[in-house]
Parts: C-alpha cells; sequence; structure tokens
C-alpha cells in the first residue's frame, strides 16, 4: 500500500501531505491538487497504489496516530482529537470504538499493562 504509493509521485505528494498534517480537513479534491491531478483520477490512482481510497486511508492513519499517542499516554483525549484531525473528543472515541474495537482509555490502560 504505502509503499506503492510512494512510487506515483502524484500519489506519493499527496501522502506526504497527508503525514504533514493529519489534523488538517483533507478533501479528496485537496490532495487532486496536492497531486496535480483531477480529482477522479487522482481518486481512482490512489485507490490503485495505495489500496483504499484517500479518505479510508487518512481514516486509518489518523487511528495509527491516535494509538501511537494513547500507547504513550499523558495527551488529554480533547487535545488528542484536535491533534488528529477531529472535531472533539467524543467524535475521536465513536471512531476510535468503530475502528480498533474499544475505546481509547482501555485501549491506553492495555497499553500501559504491557
Amino acid at each position: 500500500g504505502l509503499l506503492a504509493g510512494m512510487r506515483d509521485p502524484g500519489v506519493a505528494a499527496a501522502l506526504r501531505a497527508l503525514h504533514a498534517d493529519a489534523a488538517h480537513g483533507w478533501t479528496v479534491e485537496e490532495l487532486a491538487r496536492q497531486a496535480a491531478m483531477s480529482r477522479s483520477a487522482f481518486a481512482a490512482r490512489f485507490k490503485a497504489s495505495v489500496g483504499c481510497a484517500p479518505m479510508e486511508y487518512l481514516a486509518r492513519w489518523r487511528m495509527r496516530l491516535a494509538q501511537d499517542a494513547l500507547s504513550r499516554g499523558g495527551v488529554p483525549l480533547e487535545r488528542l482529537a484536535q491533534q488528529v484531525g477531529y472535531e472533539s473528543a467524543s467524535a475521536l472515541s465513536t471512531a476510535f470504538r468503530k475502528r480498533i474495537g474499544c475505546a481509547p482509555g482501555a485501549f491506553a490502560r492495555q497499553q500501559a499493562q504491557g
């Protein structure tokens, strides 16, 4: 996924932008501009290269960032939500529970226990 995407110059430009600022309110149109492509061409090339749609990739990336931060601890959920692109702790908690299968607090406790 990611490595294949990095081999495509346009997709790589969008991936670099996503990784540099996960909290930004990205749209497919904005990412297509980063890739210097039309919206439809970008979406098709991204999915073919990376294996999922751009917004799905962004959601997965945000969850990875949240998991990493929760594993390290010390960041209030409200601040973490803003850092990874969610409007509130509640929105992050809902997305986290849906994708990861448990609440952020439970995940953090599991990580702290080793």
